[in-house]
């Protein structure tokens, strides 16, 4: 995997900004999770989808937000001004591969950032999602009772 395009960080601020201002847009959501270290809640863009009426988020195997889901177990899911307490449970490697291969028929739009980086290969269909899945994280995403923060 190569590393992440430095474009990406300015990006994200963008959407968060837009997403907190309440303009919700794309399958944008956003995800805050506690640091590993500072506890102080960490937010980036993430594209929830379904599959058999559970939610799940995909996404690169080592980035910070994902370290820091594994390591919490929780977070706050936004969309525009609704946030919701969550449960991220990750997936085992054995359980991810129906999952991720819904990716690409529901995120369509998520499929080329993830070809870019090289966490996918081309042409990022759900048989190269399901080639992927050892190399991607995959949280089930369930409410956890406690609305808003």
């Amino acid at each position: 995997m190569t590393a992440l395009p430095r474009w990406l960080k300015p990006v994200n601020r963008v959407i968060v900004v837009l997403q907190r201002l309440g303009i919700a847009f794309f399958s944008f959501h956003l995800i805050s999770v506690p640091g590993r270290r500072t506890g102080r809640l960490r937010t980036t863009p993430v594209s929830p989808f379904s599959v058999d009426g559970q939610r799940y988020i995909v996404s690169i195997g080592q980035t910070e937000w994902v370290r820091n889901a594994r390591a919490a177990g929780w977070g706050v899911l936004a969309r525009g001004r609704f946030q919701q307490r969550v449960r991220l449970t990750e997936l085992p490697v054995a359980e991810r591969e129906p999952i991720v291969r819904q990716f690409p028929v529901q995120i369509p739009s998520g499929v080329s950032f993830l070809v870019r980086v090289g966490a996918v290969a081309p042409p990022g269909d759900p048989d190269a999602f399901a080639a992927a899945a050892p190399r991607l994280a995959v949280f089930h995403v369930e409410p956890s009772g406690d609305e808003g923060r």
